[in-house]
């Protein structure tokens, strides 16, 4: 048994060796992101080429227009030029297993980016902040915000329930971190949903559409009866800003203002949604700083180049479908209108110009 062992482990060591002798800080390293078309990828993509070059890699960063088939062929010609790394952030964590399949065969490391790939043991690594814990930090918010340990039966909280797009698997974490924490009150009877649209079908919005959004609040304000002088809507969960971009639009056409606007969740505090807090049409905004994530994922690449292991925080989380994929998952926090400019000027993420 001793011996198979050693064989095993020499084996490992072989293919990891040939790995990192196969390639060097000439050939690309592969970034496909999902779109320019959210401000986050736009940062997210130019970080991590940032970070990449500024460690002397060649970087091959492709956006895919929000396209499934673009995403897909933009790997396939990574692959084809002989890119050995690719770091992806999905658009469909489910639609990338064929390309991947090849991407495997010939020797290629892949990283996942943000988004989980999902049914694909041609994953090595997964880089992402830690996505159930955004959800319980935004749920938490409105736990305290509504006063909800202290409220009762008699004075029950409203709020209406808005998640992102179901085929990226974040969704699971953001919205089922939030429900886990808010779960208790619904139960309780002090929060209530007065569209009964609670389950993560009803509230996920395709693509984490902006027009999505607004159309579906539009239609919840028409068919509840919300408003200023309407039935009391409290609170408004949103996953992320794009998302709440939509839901602000609505609120505002049905004449709420900063002085009577339902608490609105975000994340990735996108500068549209920072200047909606500083205006008080949108409570919160989870910061996740993308020039961590870059880092971390520019530490993997370094450690893969090496034919070393990179740095790994999560054994136990992440199950693609294939297995758990070893990841390693920043910390988020959450900027209000009384520290964004400490956690989003101060640190250089954004110029104080950018927010007004």
């Amino acid at each position: 048994m001793k011996k198979i062992i050693v064989l095993v482990i020499a084996g490992l060591m072989i293919t990891t060796g040939v790995f990192a002798k196969g390639i060097s800080k000439k050939t690309p390293i592969g970034v496909s992101m999902p779109t320019k078309d959210l401000q986050r990828w736009n940062q997210d993509g130019a970080n991590m080429k940032a970070q990449l070059e500024k460690a002397g890699y060649k970087v091959d960063l492709q956006y895919a227009n929000n396209e499934i088939a673009t995403q897909t062929s933009q790997i396939e010609n990574m692959i084809t030029k002989g890119d050995k790394i690719l770091v992806i952030a999905s658009i469909d964590g489910s639609a990338l297993k064929n390309v991947l399949d090849t991407a495997k065969r010939k020797g290629v490391k892949v990283i996942a980016y943000d988004r989980l790939i999902m049914n694909s043991s041609a994953v090595s690594y997964y880089a992402t902040f830690d996505n159930y814990k955004v959800g319980t930090i935004q749920g938490s918010f409105l736990v305290d915000k509504l006063g909800l340990k202290s409220r009762t039966k008699a004075n029950p909280a409203t709020i209406e329930l808005f998640t992102g797009s179901p085929d990226d698997n974040n969704i699971n974490f953001f919205f089922g971190g939030a429900m886990d924490v808010l779960k208790p009150y619904f139960d309780s009877g002090v929060l209530v949903c007065p569209s009964g649209q609670t389950s993560k079908a009803q509230c996920a919005t395709l693509n984490w559409s902006t027009e999505t959004a607004q159309s579906r609040m539009e239609n919840l304000i028409s068919s509840q009866g919300y408003g200023p002088k309407g039935k009391k809507l409290d609170a408004v969960y949103s996953s992320n800003d794009s998302v709440a971009m939509g839901i602000t639009n609505a609120l505002v056409a049905a004449g709420y203002t900063a002085d009577n606007f339902p608490l609105l969740t975000g994340q990735d505090c996108d500068k549209p949604n920072v200047k909606n807090m500083l205006r008080g049409t949108q409570a919160m905004s989870i910061f996740k700083d993308t020039r961590t994530l870059a880092e971390k994922v520019v530490g993997m690449v370094d450690a893969l180049m090496q034919g070393k292991t990179p740095e790994i925080n999560d054994t136990k989380t992440y199950d693609n479908g294939t297995g758990i994929i070893p990841s390693y998952l920043c910390d988020p926090v959450f900027a209000t209108k009384d520290n964004y400019k400490q956690l989003l000027v101060d640190s250089g993420y954004y110029k104080a110009s950018d927010l007004q």
